[in-house]
Parts: structure tokens; C-alpha cells; sequence
């Protein structure tokens, strides 16, 4: 764990320190309340810095001249003095707003952060453009290990390549590893990340929707993960009824009608409501793990544009399924939900 006593204390030092008026080196030990532990938080906002990386920024705003010199060359070190002069720097796109500053120079700045203990073993470090934690990480290699062919195109829709060579030469046991595959790059492996980790409080609530006990006569299904193309091209053998809606035409299922608009954030947030009404879902789900959830999910879709399909299916004439399947056309996100009733 990252000791965060020591680092809070490096940089109370660091600051306002300009080349060569500072102490060169953080402390030796800082007071045992100051060393707390911190438990690692997995990101859940698409940003570039995950919490845990976070003194890398640190490093770069508050480090002395000298400190600085000892990591970067001279010139780069002067343009990023000069510029935190103005303001600090809150990204690693920021910081490669700087002139000369680029992926080779931001991961010096990491092993500069690194060595004096602004990041630790919390911090994986900067990969394909993004500071990654070790959360972060597992979450990032349990879903690339474990996702369905068509979701994991659909989450790298401009890398089609890259999502076949990830799905050949899995599974990974580390995000640089995955980083490194042909096809992946910065854009892909960022919307890799946020697949794995931005969903996290709607997925804990479709979790408890589907934990909702079933009486036998009805029921709700929620997944925030799934293989959308075999669900909607299943055939179904007294009723199928399915229409899709901006899929690309060697993808609509065999018999299904076609619906010129997509689905908006409505459309999404109103059947995921259903769904959860559909169960009695505030008589058995908490409303701290709902509220999370459905602001989760309108985080999500705010001004978004889904694909999708809806299927109503019989198997007998005693029951009825019907399954609602949304997925951003841009980065892949998807949900999908099925309600059920039999006599």
C-alpha cells in the first residue's frame, strides 16, 4: 500500500520550491497516524489518473527544479516548471500539453514518483495513456479474459483486429500484456478500462435484481455483461417476435423487423425501471444500492444513442419472455434485461 502519511508530507515540502531551494529527498518515516493504509478504489469515471496514481501528478507539480533534473532532461523539466507556474497540472493529457513532453517523458515522470514513494504498488503505472491501479488492473484482465465476442467488438469498434487478437491469445494476467497486443492502443485500451470498471454501481444492482426471489410466475433478469448476438438470433419455438434497430445488415436476426430509430437514454433508463418495478424491486433491493445504480446509469447514457433489439418469445403457450438488449453504438456499453411470467 501506498504510505500516504509520507507523501502528503513530501509534498507539504515541495511546495512553492523553486530549482534548488528545497530538501532533495522526502523524509525517512513520517508519524505512524499518518501512515494509514489505503484500500485500493477502483476507478469509476473516465479519467486518465486513477486514484492511486494520483501522485505522479504530485510529482509533477510540486518536485523541485533539481528533483525534476534527476528524471527528465533539463528543457523538459524548465517547460513544466514554467507551465505549473500558471496552473497545476490535473491530467496526463495536461502534461503532455507541455512542449517536449510525451509517453517516454510521462513514464519518467512515474519512476521519478515511484522512487520517492508518491506512488507504490496501488499504482500498476501508466499504460497505453492511462495511469492504471491495481484494481483497476484485475478488473481490466477478469473482463477481457471472460468477455463474449460480440460485446467486446462492440467495446472496441474502430480496433476489429485488435479485438481478434485479444480473443486469440487469451487469457492475460496483466494489463500491459493486453496493452501490448497488435491492435490495441491508447483509445482501445482506455475503453477496454472503462467497459471493466465505470458500470461497477449498476452492475451491484442488477446483481440484487436478480437475487430478488421468484414466486414461480414471474421474474427479472438484468445483465450488464452479456453476448448479445446469440441471445437475439436464439430461435424460439411457438412465438419469436423480434425487432432490431440500427444493427448493420449481416447482423439482424433471421426474421426480425426493423425499426428506423435508435434508442435514446430514455428508452434505456425507462426498461431497466420496468424491469426493477417488474420484481417489487424496492421491497427487496436497498435504496442506497438502487439510487447508486440508476444514477449509474443515467451517468451512462446521458445524450447517448443505443442499438439494440427487443424479442418477445414463447417456448408453450403458458408463459411469455420478454428480453430488451440496448448497446451503445459508440463505445459499447450495453444492458440488457428479460421479464418473464407463466401460468
Amino acid at each position: 500500500m501506498r504510505r500516504i502519511g509520507s507523501a502528503l508530507l513530501a509534498v507539504s515540502m515541495l511546495v512553492g520550491c523553486g530549482p534548488g531551494t528545497q530538501a532533495e529527498t522526502p523524509p525517512e518515516s513520517a508519524p505512524a497516524a499518518e501512515q494509514q493504509q489505503q484500500a485500493p478504489i477502483l476507478t469509476t469515471t473516465n479519467v486518465d489518473v486513477a486514484i492511486e496514481c494520483s501522485g505522479i501528478l504530485e510529482f509533477a507539480n510540486t518536485a523541485s527544479y533539481s528533483l525534476l533534473d534527476r528524471y527528465l532532461p533539463s528543457n523538459v523539466v524548465t517547460n513544466l516548471v514554467n507551465r505549473r507556474a500558471t496552473t497545476p497540472f490535473t491530467s496526463l493529457a495536461d502534461l503532455s500539453t507541455v512542449p517536449l513532453v510525451g509517453p517516454a517523458r510521462l513514464k519518467q515522470l512515474e519512476g521519478g514518483a515511484r522512487t520517492l514513494d508518491f506512488i507504490d504498488a496501488d499504482c500498476v503505472g501508466i499504460v497505453d495513456g492511462i495511469a492504471i491501479s491495481r484494481d483497476d488492473q484485475t478488473a481490466i484482465v477478469a473482463l477481457v479474459n471472460s468477455i463474449d465476442d460480440s460485446e467486446l467488438h462492440d467495446v472496441l469498434p474502430n480496433a476489429w483486429n485488435g479485438a481478434v487478437n485479444l480473443l486469440n491469445a487469451r487469457p492475460f494476467t496483466t494489463a500491459q500484456q493486453i496493452a501490448d497486443t497488435a491492435g490495441i492502443g491508447d483509445v482501445s485500451f482506455r475503453n477496454i478500462r472503462n467497459s471493466a470498471t465505470l458500470s461497477r454501481p449498476l452492475e451491484a444492482l442488477f446483481t440484487a435484481i436478480n437475487a430478488v426471489p421468484s414466486n414461480g410466475s414471474y421474474g427479472a433478469t438484468t445483465l450488464r455483461h452479456f453476448d448479445w448476438w446469440n441471445i437475439a438470433s436464439a430461435n424460439h419455438y411457438y412465438r419469436d417476435d423480434k425487432t432490431c434497430f440500427g444493427l448493420e445488415p449481416t447482423s439482424i436476426p433471421y426474421g426480425a423487423s426493423i425499426r428506423p430509430n435508435l434508442a435514446d437514454a430514455a428508452e434505456v433508463r425507462a426498461e431497466v425501471q420496468r424491469a426493477f418495478n417488474y420484481v417489487n424491486g424496492n421491497a427487496h433491493v436497498s435504496p442506497t444500492v438502487r439510487d447508486a445504480g440508476l444514477a449509474n446509469l443515467n451517468a451512462l447514457t446521458q445524450g447517448r444513442s443505443f442499438k439494440g433489439c427487443i424479442i418477445t418469445y414463447e417456448n408453450d403457450p403458458w408463459s411469455r419472455n420478454t428480453v430488451h438488449i440496448y448497446v451503445d453504438t459508440t463505445n459499447g456499453f450495453s444492458v440488457m434485461t428479460e421479464t418473464w411470467w407463466a401460468e
